[in-house]
Parts: structure tokens; sequence; C-alpha cells
């Protein structure tokens, strides 16, 4: 991959044109096609040069010297931030299927997430992944803050479940005396044990990012940032070990593309897909909570996955929410020759399906 570097308006027709035909194909692209198809106003020999420059800029690269040209991962990268818009077509009809097909009303979870992955792969053509939120949500029953020394606490955090998970904190300095230091640290502490239980307890551990510590006084605030980052790694640590199921569906389907034709490729997906879900987890759920583009979407394309037998896989996650917490995601997993701007569409409006059903549920 080279440095980015901006692109005209023709690099970027050209580009955007080779993408689109390459996706619809499966075929290396010719400049002579390009210019028939796609209305470029210019001549074959002036596609040709300008994808000579897009290959020069690693967004395009030739499979075999006498073929045409395929998009890159930068290439496909740089199409997906820069040129393309989510389909407003393919949303509505997303919105639609679900809303037409799936009723919550007397359906059990796994149903209503199965219905809405099956619906979600026949549409879109790839593999769809839906994560099965907990159906009582992990929330906090109580949090104590004990000394173990004076520069480490110890946070225990007991769970609606009644699990307890602790943490070792370090502390930040105040330079007073040991004694001082040691008489004042459990008296906070015990107060801000009382802060965050009143505070958190019946709550899910991600609303630590709500409290206003303006409420305990100047000397607490050293303390804030911290304990959020703390109850952030035991949130995390929860929805890694309790929520990382999958519904699948379209595994027949996907496969079916060229790209997946040989079998030792396919044995390595399945595997992933049967054995070891709980690597995916990070992928499709710690998504970033807006793109460039504003949208509750994460891309992850060929190389960016860090997972090998992903790494010739695009993989397009939206989360979906209950009260602005994330319940969950949405995917969907297909070659990095897919149609993203239908499958970002797909996936966003298929979270906010889930995001509305379970408004008023749990």
């Amino acid at each position: 991959m080279l440095a980015p570097t901006p692109l005209n308006t023709r690099q970027q027709q050209v580009l955007w044109a080779t993408v689109r035909q390459y996706v619809t194909t499966a075929e290396p692209v010719g400049s002579k096609v390009l210019a028939q198809e796609y209305d470029l106003k210019v001549s074959p020999a002036t596609v040709r040069h300008v994808m000579g420059v897009l290959e020069s800029a690693g967004l395009l690269f030739q499979p075999h010297t006498s073929a045409g040209r395929v998009p890159s991962d930068f290439g496909y990268r740089l199409y997906v931030d820069n040129l393309i818009h989510p389909s407003q077509v393919v949303a509505r009809q997303v919105d639609s299927q679900l809303s037409g097909s799936l009723k919550w009303d007397g359906w059990s979870l796994e149903a209503l997430l199965r219905g809405a992955a099956q619906i979600l792969s026949t549409l879109s053509g790839y593999l769809t992944l839906i994560t099965v939120p907990q159906k009582r949500g992990v929330t906090i029953r109580h949090l104590q803050l004990a000394l173990l020394d004076s520069t480490q606490i110890l946070m225990s955090v007991v769970l609606n479940s009644l699990e307890t998970q602790s943490m070792v904190i370090q502390l930040p300095s105040t330079g007073e005396g040991a004694g001082a230091q040691l008489e004042g640290l459990e008296r906070e502490l015990k107060i801000l044990s009382n802060f965050l239980t009143h505070h958190l307890s019946g709550q899910p551990l991600l609303k630590i990012t709500e409290l206003d510590w303006g409420q305990l006084g100047q000397e607490f605030q050293r303390y804030s940032d911290t304990l959020q980052e703390a109850i952030h790694m035991l949130a995390k640590r929860n929805q890694a070990l309790e929520t990382a199921q999958f519904v699948i569906s379209g595994l027949g389907e996907v496969l079916r593309q060229p790209e997946f034709s040989e079998a030792q490729q396919v044995q390595a997906i399945v595997q992933l897909l049967e054995e070891e879900q709980a690597q995916l987890w990070p992928l499709v759920f710690e998504a970033d909570p807006l793109d460039i583009a504003g949208r509750r979407v994460r891309v992850l394309i060929g190389s960016e996955n860090p997972l090998e037998p992903m790494q010739g896989c695009a993989l397009v996650s939206s989360t979906y929410c209950r009260d602005e917490i994330p319940l969950g995601s949405v995917s969907v997993l297909g070659p990095t020759r897919m149609m993203y701007d239908d499958a970002i569409a797909t996936v966003e409006a298929a979270a906010g399906y889930l995001s509305a059903a379970f408004k008023s549920t749990f």
C-alpha cells in the first residue's frame, strides 16, 4: 500500500467504474469495457492511462501481465470511504422484508434473530452473522473499592447474576506521606464505593460514562479516568465471555462465489465459524461509534481483517442497541469483491430494525 494521494475527478470516476465492473463480473477489467459501458466521455487510451496511474498508486493491480486490472484492498478502502453512499433502495427493501416477515410478539429471541439472518443472507447473497444479546443483560448489583497498598486498590463488581469480577487498579500518586495517604485513601474509597454503587446499581457497566463526577468534589476527580477505564475493561470482558454467540445464515450462498472455489479456504472459514467464534466477537462488536460518514458501521476489507481465513473477505458490521447501550451486532461476510453500498445499507437497516424491536424488551 502506498501513501494516499488525492485523486482528481477523472481518476475517481475510473476507480469507481473499475470496482463496479469487477464486482459485477468477477473478471479483470480492461479500459475498452470501461470506456464503452460507463459513459466516461474519454477514449480507451485515456482510460488505460488513468488505470496505470491508479495502479502506480496501489489502488489497482494486474493479476496477470496480459489481463485487465482489479481493485486492491487499498482501492476498495478508498472506494468505500469516498466514492459511495449506502443504497436507500436496499435499506427500504430490507426494512420492508423484516417488518413484513418478522413479528416480535409471540416469537422467541432465537427465532427472531434466525429469521432476520435468513432474510439478510437471501437479500444480500452474503453470509450473515447476528450476535445474540443476553436476555437479562449485564448490570451492576454492587461495587466495592478496597485498598491493597498505597499504590493499588482492588475493584470488585458484583453483577446481577451474582458473579463477582475483580480488577487491580494502579492509583495515581498524591505525593503525600505514607500514613496520611493511606488514611485518606481508605476514607475516599469508601465514599467512592457508595457513590458508584448508588449510581450504577441496576445499570449496565458502560453507564460509567454518564456519571457526573462533579457531584463528588475536586479531591475525587483524579480517580475518574482510572475507574472509567477499569470498568470499561470489565464490560468488554463480559461481552466477550457471555455474548459471543452467533446466529449464522447463508454459508451455502457465499461459498458459491468464485473466490471460495478452493476447498482449503472454505474449510478454514467453516472452522472459524463453527469452532472459533470467540475470535470473531471483537471484529463485529467493537465497531467505532460513528465512521467518517457519520454511520454506525464498520467495514474491514481483506488484509485489514486480523484473522487469516478472512483476509480474502470483507466484513461489514453495525451494532443494534437498546437506549443507546449496544446489545449486539449485525454483520455480513463476503468476498472483497462486494457490493459495499448495498452491504452497508443492509446491516444499517437490520440494526435499526432490531434496535426498535428491542426498545421495550428486556
